[in-house]
């Protein structure tokens, strides 16, 4: 991602080219940057507990990032290298295997992005909503198809066995 988290510049546009939107890391890391580059673009800022978020954090990304050492594919490693820098280093600075540090962190994520980005283009979003605000915020109709459920942590470790061993 642009600076790969090391401080330099990032050209926005070149980076999202040829995307409409982002979700999740490293985007939540320039959360900041990317919205003011962009300030017509809608912002989603899903919300969950602070304990059931740290449970999975631990159990999924601590986990790959806390391990990455054992990556033996070259790119793949090179990946969890820049999300450790930007997610470990610089989000939780260091101590995101400490639980009170990382839900204060993440508690006061939540609180900035509420004060920091205008009503009109925020959703404070709960999945178990479903699409009838999403699709509101978004001005879009609502799929026929169910709201997904995905992104268990079983599917997570699915998805990263396949990637580091590729």
């Amino acid at each position: 991602m642009g600076g790969g988290g090391e401080g330099r510049g990032v050209d926005w546009d070149a980076v999202f080219d040829g995307y409409r939107s982002t979700v999740d890391w490293p985007t939540t890391r320039f959360w900041r940057e990317v919205v003011g580059h962009y300030p017509d673009a809608k912002v989603i800022l899903t919300v969950r507990d602070p304990d059931r978020w740290y449970e999975s954090i631990s159990q999924t990304i601590h986990r790959v990032l806390e391990g990455r050492e054992k990556i033996d594919n070259p790119a793949m490693r090179q990946v969890m290298d820049m999300a450790h820098r930007i997610i470990s280093d610089q989000t939780f600075d260091g101590r995101l295997g400490e639980a009170a540090h990382a839900k204060d962190v993440f508690v006061h994520h939540r609180a900035e992005v509420i004060e920091a980005v205008p009503a009109d283009r925020l959703l404070v979003f709960d999945v178990s909503e479903g699409w009838d605000p999403l699709c509101k915020h978004l001005d879009r109709p609502a799929p026929a198809e169910p709201f997904p459920r995905v992104n268990t942590t079983k599917e997570f470790w699915e998805l990263i066995d396949g990637a580091t061993s590729a």
